[in-house]
Formats: C-alpha cells, sequence, structure tokens
C-alpha cells in the first residue's frame, strides 16, 4: 500500500519540474537567442516479485513480475532549433541562420551564445553591452587580409580611421564608339570626362578625346589640365612626361566591330601633379570598347580614391567585417568566428544567454560562417527565442493534470490506509 504514496511523490516531483521548465521556457519567450528546454522522464527501478521462467514441457514460460516505484525525471534537453530573425536595422547586430555559436570572452573566460546583440565599446572594439564581453574572430590586416588559421581575439572597428589616398594607376573605357562617324567632320568626333586622383588625394579632371581618322581606324587624346583653374583652391595642372609615355594612341577596330589590340597602338600616361604628389602613372584599357553601327556612348573610369575616414561598417553572410569610409571604399577590417560542436545539446547554460563546453558537448570547432556546416551571419537582425507558446500551453496543462492525478493517488491511498485502521472497530 505504501508504494502507490511513493509513486505518486515521485510522479509529484518529477511533474513538478516538468512545469518549472516550462514556467522557465515562457518566462524567456523574447529573450535573444534563448534555446527551449524539454523535459523527459523515466520510471524508477521496479520492484522484482517473481522471477521469470522458462517453459517446460507441457506448461509454458512465465514472465517476470515486478511492480514499478514511479518516475522520475531523466533528462532536460535543449533544442537548438532556428529562432526566427527579427530586422533591427542596427549593423552591430548579428544573428546566425544555422548552426553555430559566436565567441565571447572576458579575458578570464570564453564562453559560447547564439544572442547577437553586440554593439562597439569606448574602446572601439565589438562588445556584447549587456555583459562586457568582446566578440572574438580576427583582425585584418593593413591589406585587409584575414588568417582564420590563426588565433581568435576581439575585433576592434576603429569608427574615425583615416585611410589614405590611393593614386589612380589605370583608366578602363567601355562603351561604343558610333561606326558611321565621317571621318572628314569636324574633331573631335566623341569626348568623355574622367577624374584621377593622385597620391595626395587630389582629383584631377582629364578629357578622352576621339577622332575618326579612317574605316575602323581612330586615334585618341587625353587632355589634362596645362594652366591652373583659378576656379580650384589648388594648383591643378600637370605636366606630362614623353620620355616614358604618350598622351595620344591608334585604336584599330576588326570587321565585327572589336577592337584589334595587334594592330592598336595604346600608350601609358605619366603625368607631374603641380601638387607635390608622385607622378600619375595611368595604363589605359580599351580592351572592352567597340565600334558599331549605334550612338557612340564610350565611358571613361579611373580607380584610386581620395582621402577618407571610417563612417560606419557592415557585416558580411561570411562574417567579414567591411569598414565602409567617407571616400566610398569599402575594406575587410575583420572577421568573425563561429564555433561548432559536436554535440550542442551537451553545453551548459550559464546565464546571460551564454553556454560553457562540457566533457559531453565536445571542443569547440572555430572558424569562418558559411564554412565546414557552419551558419551564415544576418547584420541588422537578431535571433529570436525558438520558444513556441501554443506547444508549451499545451504541456502545461498535461503537466496540472499529471500533478492533479498523482495528487489523487495519495488521496485514495491515504483513504485506503484509514479503512485499514478502522478495521479493529
Amino acid at each position: 500500500m505504501m508504494r502507490s504514496m511513493f509513486s505518486a511523490i515521485s510522479g509529484l516531483r518529477a511533474h513538478q519540474t516538468w512545469m518549472d521548465v516550462i514556467g522557465n521556457n515562457i518566462s524567456n519567450v523574447n529573450t535573444t537567442g534563448f534555446k527551449v528546454g524539454r523535459v523527459r522522464f523515466t520510471d524508477i527501478l521496479s520492484q522484482l516479485v517473481r522471477g521469470a521462467s522458462g517453459p517446460e514441457e507441457g506448461r509454458g514460460g512465465i514472465n517476470p513480475l515486478q511492480i514499478g516505484l514511479g518516475a522520475v525525471t531523466g533528462a532536460v534537453d535543449t533544442i537548438h532549433t532556428q529562432g526566427a530573425l527579427q530586422l533591427t536595422g542596427k549593423p552591430s547586430d548579428l544573428a546566425i541562420q544555422g548552426d553555430g555559436f559566436f565567441i565571447v570572452s572576458d579575458g578570464a573566460q570564453t564562453l559560447y551564445t547564439r544572442d547577437g546583440a553586440f554593439d562597439i565599446g569606448s574602446d572601439l572594439r565589438l562588445v556584447n553591452s549587456s555583459t562586457g564581453f568582446y566578440v572574438l574572430g580576427w583582425q585584418a590586416d593593413a591589406n585587409g587580409v584575414v588568417d582564420p588559421a590563426g588565433p581568435v581575439g576581439p575585433i576592434t572597428i576603429p569608427i574615425g580611421q583615416q585611410l589614405d589616398a590611393v593614386a589612380s594607376t589605370e583608366i578602363t573605357v567601355q562603351g561604343n564608339l558610333d561606326a558611321t562617324t565621317d571621318p572628314a567632320s569636324t574633331p573631335p568626333h566623341f569626348t568623355t570626362k574622367v577624374g584621377v586622383i593622385d597620391s595626395l588625394g587630389f582629383r584631377h579632371e582629364l578629357t578622352v578625346e576621339f577622332t575618326k581618322t579612317a574605316s575602323n581606324t581612330w586615334n585618341y587624346q587625353i587632355v589634362y589640365p596645362t594652366s591652373d583653374d583659378p576656379g580650384t583652391p589648388w594648383d591643378d595642372t600637370l605636366t606630362p612626361d614623353p620620355a616614358n609615355g604618350a598622351d595620344n594612341g591608334t585604336l584599330v577596330f576588326d570587321a565585327d566591330g572589336n577592337l584589334d589590340a595587334t594592330n592598336s597602338q595604346v600608350n601609358p600616361l605619366i603625368l607631374q601633379p603641380a601638387t607635390g604628389a608622385d607622378d600619375i602613372t595611368l595604363t589605359l584599357d580599351f580592351s572592352t570598347l567597340t565600334q558599331l553601327e549605334s550612338t557612340s556612348t564610350a565611358n571613361a573610369a579611373a580607380n584610386g580614391a581620395p582621402a577618407g575616414s571610417l563612417t560606419t561598417f557592415t557585416v558580411s553572410q561570411t562574417g567579414e567585417v567591411l569598414g565602409i569610409y567617407s571616400n566610398g571604399t569599402t575594406k575587410v577590417i575583420g572577421q568573425v568566428a563561429l564555433a561548432l560542436f559536436t554535440n550542442p545539446g551537451g553545453l551548459m547554460k550559464v546565464g546571460n544567454n551564454s553556454y560553457q563546453p562540457t566533457v559531453n558537448s565536445g571542443e569547440p570547432i572555430v572558424g569562418t560562417p558559411g564554412s565546414g556546416g557552419r551558419g551564415v551571419v544576418a547584420s541588422g537582425y537578431l535571433e529570436m527565442s525558438n520558444v513556441d507558446l501554443a506547444q508549451e500551453f499545451t504541456s502545461m496543462i498535461m503537466a496540472q493534470r499529471g500533478f492533479q492525478a498523482n495528487s489523487r493517488v495519495i488521496t485514495t491511498s491515504d483513504e485506503i490506509l484509514q479503512e485499514l485502521v478502522n478495521l479493529r472497530r
């Protein structure tokens, strides 16, 4: 008789644990990156009343006779399914679409999280502002190259950092020259402008003039400032170096309208700025220019950029931190790292939406997002909790009824014991 009461008590404890887990799940329904918990029950060791016996001649076997001793909480699993992504528009907010964890550290301990609510601290490092833990990854070198094979460390985003000017080295001309142009008409037959940057960041305006001299043959001429423009607050004159380059050349097109590079003569152009900058050495690329029966649309563009400063940043799907400078230049300044675990369910929750490895989770496998089975990163998003309220309320009803049923077992057992006590009357 007492076994039923003890079994019911174990059931009460188990269902109380279930209610505790359900309450924790519901309380974290809006917690960023939270992963829902699930309770699994197991039965307690059963008392053997009679053992089993095998079949004998003329008689079959007998099954064992056992009486169960109740239920116990077997496990509380963490379910690492994907949570919905919520748009925030803040570039430092990151969400993982797929498997993996962000790596954060305070220098003394390293933890792992799906909570990507990050910010830039006063020391210009990417940080979890609620805990002060730095986000770990790799810093790019001066050329924007990242070495994912190296050790991870805090990522610095140097807002306001000055970027030196990059001098132009190439002018690319694309588009078309009208094949119906009459060589006898007044030259030049088409012009386009292009700005080139010197090593000090000054922009110089050049003009490319095209003149058709014969069928399928054009001359080009580069026109540059030879006298100071009074409207410019600096001396914009350029002096050519004819000994090492030329400001003109010849373009020959084949019968299909494509450039005949063998018979064309394209020369490099070297200009000395009056600003005191280094010589501007320019290579001209006409390889994609055509001559077809169509309006002339030749357009010239040069590489290079003036000086600028880092104004904002974004994070690509592969975790690259891309700095956006005021001069329009985009440069890799860092790389966010993600960690995989063989058994993420074996991680131990340590609060603040963070996890700690255990002997059953396996060691972290660190790499870049989008590689080795790791998920990709979404900048400007946060991953919401994966708690399903409909499921949790259904589980709450089941836990409540299970608790009530076990309470009724205790009440009924008590009534039976009361009858037993009253037998002596």
